[in-house]
């Protein structure tokens, strides 16, 4: 089953998709209609394009392009998968100043960058964020274009078992974000090596297992400081982070700002809001 809805921001078409489909369900051939960038915020599922297949779980990239064909598949996961998805026409595009020249469809691994956006935007769709989701969006295009800009996917060469192991790994590394794990752990629930299980983790989602756990604990991290009141410290250590200088550190290489700063770039109208219903001392 699949359910959406459609949001319209400046133009732009954005859908949150909630699939439930799983293993029993068979997959069927599609084709996009527009330039799309869907963010994977839960789940996981198999997406067939131009010959090649990828993995996608929470925190990855689907990219689409019109008239291009596609298989989306869930032999991995039971539970189905959510997904908000930006469409553009060409004309959009242009008239955002991104050429899409670089526009095929595929895949992106959990990238740091794209990650934080990713969240601000879900943030922006439940009306917890001011960015606009049009601005989201923009923002979205923006860097996957620039990302994007000579690269060339690489076509996996990996067995279906090996897919599954790594599906499983990376469920697994979102459910214990929160706790200390490190690659010997990881491996023993694939029931692999350790040297064997990154090789074949990261040939599956493109980021080894350490960058998915931290890309999972930073996006985390985005979408609290987005809508929670909590400290940043108690957000860092909520999410992974046992040390609250190295939490700054990363967050600010993967967006481009500190947690402070980030969180009020989020919400400026609601500071606003919150000093005009304080109360005045009395004079």
């Amino acid at each position: 089953m699949l359910l959406s809805r459609v949001l319209h921001s400046g133009g732009v078409r954005v859908v949150d998709y909630r699939c439930g489909a799983g293993p029993t369900d068979r997959p069927f051939l599609e084709r996009h209609d527009s330039f799309a960038i869907a963010y994977v915020r839960r789940g996981s599922f198999g997406y067939l394009t131009h010959g090649l297949t990828f993995e996608l779980v929470a925190g990855s990239f689907l990219i689409g392009a019109p008239g291009e064909e596609f298989l989306c598949t869930h032999e991995h996961h039971a539970h189905g998968d959510e997904c908000l998805s930006f469409h553009f026409s060409a004309a959009q595009l242009d008239a955002l100043g991104l050429a899409p020249r670089h526009w095929s469809s595929g895949a992106l691994p959990p990238l740091a960058e794209l990650g934080v956006l990713g969240e601000r935007a879900q943030a922006a769709a439940l009306g917890a964020d001011d960015l606009g989701l049009d601005e989201a969006g923009a923002l979205l295009a923006a860097c996957f274009l620039r990302l994007m800009a000579g690269r060339v996917p690489e076509r996996l060469r990996v067995s279906a078992r090996d897919r599954r192991r790594a599906v499983r790994a990376a469920l697994w590394l979102e459910a214990h974000a929160r706790e200390p794990l490190d690659l010997a752990g990881a491996a023993r629930v694939a029931g692999v090596s350790a040297f064997h299980f990154l090789r074949l983790f990261a040939r599956v989602t493109g980021v080894t297992p350490h960058q998915y756990l931290v890309r999972t604990r930073l996006r985390r991290a985005a979408r609290l400081l987005a809508q929670d009141e909590r400290s940043i410290a108690e957000i860092a250590y909520e999410v992974g982070f046992n040390d609250l200088s190295n939490f700054v550190r990363t967050f600010r290489r993967a967006a481009g700002a500190a947690p402070r700063q980030f969180r009020g770039a989020a919400r400026p109208e609601r500071k606003i809001l919150q000093a005009r219903r304080a109360p005045r001392a009395l004079t």
